[in-house]
């Protein structure tokens, strides 16, 4: 049960939403127990967004799970998530913050896990 929220300041088309969402879904598989079926990401293109100072093209992304997993798989999906957005977005890696939230209690279909 994985969220992803990818918040930029960049435009996006249809065309590379897509390929963000679809390259997204693949990404997810760092996480072991975790895949595309389960699941939900955001996209908010032109987000008012300052890094360092400027407005150059940045990123904040946000992964939710379900659950725990350990550094090593949020490692691995963070340099994934950020090869992502430099080949969609061209944003610098450099520019691109991920956080990470695990939570034992995640809600569905009207009841939680």
């Amino acid at each position: 049960m994985p969220f992803i929220n990818v918040k930029t300041n960049a435009q996006i088309s249809k065309d590379k939403e897509t390929a963000i969402k679809t390259a997204l879904g693949s990404a997810i598989t760092a996480i072991p127990g975790k895949s595309e079926s389960w699941l939900m990401v955001g996209i908010e293109p032109e987000h008012i967004l300052y890094f360092k100072g400027d407005d150059a093209p940045a990123a904040m992304v946000e992964v939710s799970v379900y659950g725990q997993a350990n550094s090593a798989a949020f490692n691995s999906l963070t340099g994934k998530i950020c090869e992502i957005l430099n080949e969609q977005l061209s944003i610098d890696p450099s520019r691109i913050y991920v956080k990470y939230s695990a939570t034992a209690d995640w809600g569905w279909n009207g009841s939680n896990f």
